[in-house]
């Protein structure tokens, strides 16, 4: 398995928790990190540790070098037409953020705001607030039992009100992998514009944003490999500009005077501040390990372990996975009859093994089922057969322990 090939790869997974070995299946959350992204984070500090851009002197330009390097290197990634479409952020909060700031200008109370019931709530409640500042109206497409989005509502929901629609491009709660490129077409043909979280898509598969047509997408370095507080915005040229700056400081501007001052042209006008040098070295450095170890095989690796997985859950008395769309991500979410979440959860970490419980930033999702939320496995590159036999095995000594 694939897993066996990178797995020392990965310092952390040597280590025990609570006397036993670790068995990590928090990947959704966070990924751990490859020792080359912690040696480019070294090598940035010891080696050439400088601010990027404009400086003349030897360490600042090769910061900026290797800084710029992974702008292009993301823009190969996700196969953006311009390497200024890429703003670099804090991550996919902020990235979606500063699209919903930028549409404060443009919405009129008379327009509508497409999300869906399927959103992190980094997805969800930007628009909302993006809705009570313009007056615009929120309308939502609701999610089927399956963790699917009702695809007849949304067509139904899409009018020439219709200015904005966002979605993720796979859930982190259920791993639903939504239509992008279907439900993008739609959307453009009546004038939205598209938002698209692409979080956990990201990690475990291509996004060719060309392909797909949305207008924006967003994505973060700490669930593909890399560090945490670093992102991206890919957004078409055109709307970029459109948009006004969503902060204001040294590096995004042209020329300042006292009483006014002008904006410098893509990609700087999103990008005020001193940027996470560091972090966008080593997302870089992650990037390049991802490549190393080939994308399609991690996805093929994932996919075989996601039925491995479900088959083994499921043969366990009184467990129920949520989250059983067709189309689906390396993703188990599901609960145990009688028990609350978060006692499996903390019975499972006293045996080594990281999960997550709780609702995951998705409300919306838990009220749609009714429940306190999940116990959730994601899986990554370097997880293995057996991390899920060890879950597995886990799961029935809790579920004895707590009967």
């Amino acid at each position: 398995m694939l897993s066996d090939k990178i797995r020392s790869d990965f310092p952390i997974l040597t280590r025990q928790v609570h006397g036993k070995s670790l068995v990590y299946l928090d990947n959704a959350a966070t990924t751990q990190k490859p020792q080359a992204v912690i040696d480019a984070l070294v090598g940035y500090y010891s080696g050439y540790n400088s601010n990027v851009h404009r400086g003349v002197h030897q360490l600042s330009q090769e910061a900026t070098e290797a800084f710029e390097a992974v702008r292009r290197q993301l823009q190969t990634r996700i196969n953006a037409s311009e390497s200024h479409e890429i703003i670099l952020t804090k991550g996919t909060t902020d990235s979606l953020n500063l699209v919903a700031h930028g549409f404060r200008s443009i919405l009129k109370p008379e327009d509508e705001i497409i999300v869906t019931q399927l959103e992190h709530h980094s997805n969800l409640v930007p628009w909302q607030m993006l809705a009570q500042h313009t007056g615009a109206t929120l309308r939502y497409v609701p999610i089927d039992g399956r963790g699917v989005l009702d695809q007849a509502v949304y067509q139904s929901l899409l009018n020439e009100r219709t200015k904005l629609v966002a979605f993720n491009h796979i859930s982190n709660a259920l791993g639903t992998i939504n239509p992008v490129k279907a439900m993008t077409a739609a959307a453009h043909a009546v004038g939205a514009v598209v938002v698209v979280d692409g979080a956990q898509a990201l990690p475990h598969s291509h996004v060719d944003v060309q392909d797909l047509d949305v207008d924006f997408y967003a994505g973060s370095a700490h669930k593909m490999y890399g560090p945490t507080g670093v992102g991206l915005l890919y957004g078409k040229t055109a709307w970029l500009e459109t948009l006004p700056p969503y902060q204001g400081g040294g590096e995004m501007i042209s020329e300042v005077a006292m009483d006014q001052s002008s904006y410098a042209g893509l990609p700087h006008k999103f990008e005020a501040g001193t940027p996470n040098i560091a972090g966008v070295i080593g997302w870089g450095a992650a990037l390049s390990w991802m490549q190393q170890v080939g994308l399609e095989a991690i996805e093929a690796h994932e996919q075989a372990l996601l039925a491995y997985g479900t088959e083994r859950l499921l043969a366990i008395p009184g467990v129920k996975i949520y989250g059983v769309a067709p189309e689906k991500a390396a993703v188990l979410s599901f609960n145990v009859a009688g028990v609350h979440p978060y006692d499996v959860g903390t019975l499972l970490d006293q045996m080594g093994i990281a999960v997550r419980t709780g609702q995951h930033c998705t409300q919306p999702i838990m009220d749609c089922f009714g429940i306190p939320g999940t116990i959730r496995a994601s899986l990554a590159a370097y997880t293995s057969r057996e991390d899920l036999d060890a879950l597995a095995r886990g799961l029935e000594k809790a579920i004895a322990l707590l009967a």
